[in-house]
């Protein structure tokens, strides 16, 4: 079956319109990528879908690098007073990148609040779930790091609690020994008290008289 060629119109349908941009976008994306790896050429695409969303590829590290080296080369050609019409082309595409970095502004101003005035209930909706993901993420990110926090702080709490025990036993070794030495002492210190206790027994009593009545018992007269 010959396909036919399709009307370079708009698609009225906003389902054939969304199907045919996401087709479309996909293969002009592929064929950038394949002219800048084929032939060694810095390449840079920006789209932006009916509603706003931004698709971009580049070839270089920045997409905003290749712009600028545009935008020079276009001055140095208008310089030279070498225009002519790529030069006229070239000011279009340029004026037209330029209206591109312009949007692209006003997508991050609206990301953070600003120059919502003029802006719809759909548009607000999209930049809402958005903000909502990108929130998601965010504190994802902030539970695992501190997930990871107290985990750490548990480790050390653990290596602190097995140190302390160590010390708290070798403190008990060396005081059980301690113990053991000077043990024979208090026995001797013992053994000189109850020496002590029995020379007071012995002197507790009082004798008038001569000595050789102390150890007399005295009986009372019948």
């Amino acid at each position: 079956m010959v396909r036919g060629k399709t009307e370079m119109k708009r698609i009225e349908n906003a389902t054939s319109r969304q199907v045919t941009f996401s087709k479309r976008r996909n293969g002009l994306l592929k064929k950038a990528f394949e002219l800048s790896v084929l032939c060694d050429a810095e390449v840079a695409l920006i789209i932006f879908s009916p509603r706003g969303k931004l698709y971009e590829f580049s070839s270089s590290s920045s997409i905003t690098k290749t712009v600028e080296r545009y935008q020079k080369r276009i001055q140095d050609l208008g310089s030279d007073h070498k225009r002519d019409g790529n030069s006229q082309e070239g000011k279009g595409e340029t004026y037209g990148l330029a209206r591109k970095i312009e949007q692209l502004e006003i997508s991050k101003r609206k990301l953070l609040g600003e120059g919502l005035d003029a802006s719809s209930i759909e548009e607000l909706q999209q930049l809402e779930n958005q903000l909502d993901r990108s929130l998601t993420k965010i504190r994802a990110k902030k539970y695992q790091l501190l997930r990871e926090e107290i985990e750490k702080l548990k480790e050390k709490e653990r290596n602190l609690i097995a140190e302390n025990k160590m010390l708290k036993e070798k403190y008990e070794m060396e005081r059980g020994g301690t113990v053991a030495r000077t043990s024979p002492s208090s026995s001797t210190s013992e053994e000189v008290d109850i020496y002590d206790n029995e020379i007071e027994e012995v002197v507790t009593d009082l004798f008038i008289g001569p000595p050789e009545t102390r150890h007399s018992k005295k009986f009372p007269p019948n």
